[in-house]
């Protein structure tokens, strides 16, 4: 069966997908890099590395944008748990690390 190309209008979908994508992993990028600016102020200024009223904000406000846009709230908290858990990591080595 000989290869059927695909369709413009579903390419043309894929490439503005592809658009997207690529403007949230730099924005993602973004705020990660943000996290190590917050961890040289905590180190600098001995500030606790784990700010749990923090993580409840930002879960907090994922939770809100989730119900007024129609995105399921459990993923969205799914979502920032992860990425949570890596600036978390990113942090703690920065902490760790000698000045």
């Amino acid at each position: 069966m000989p290869d059927i190309p695909a369709d413009a209008g579903l390419e043309s979908l894929r490439a503005k997908l592809d658009s997207i994508d690529v403007r949230f992993l730099e924005e993602l990028r973004a705020r990660i890099e943000t996290c190590v600016e917050i961890a040289h102020y905590k180190r600098e200024n001995d500030v606790s590395m784990m700010q749990p009223h923090r993580i409840r904000i930002v879960q907090e406000r994922a939770a809100r944008f989730g119900e007024e846009h129609g995105i399921s709230q459990d993923f969205l908290r799914e979502l920032y748990d992860l990425i949570i858990k890596e600036t978390c990591r990113v942090e703690d080595m920065v902490i760790g690390s000698a000045p």
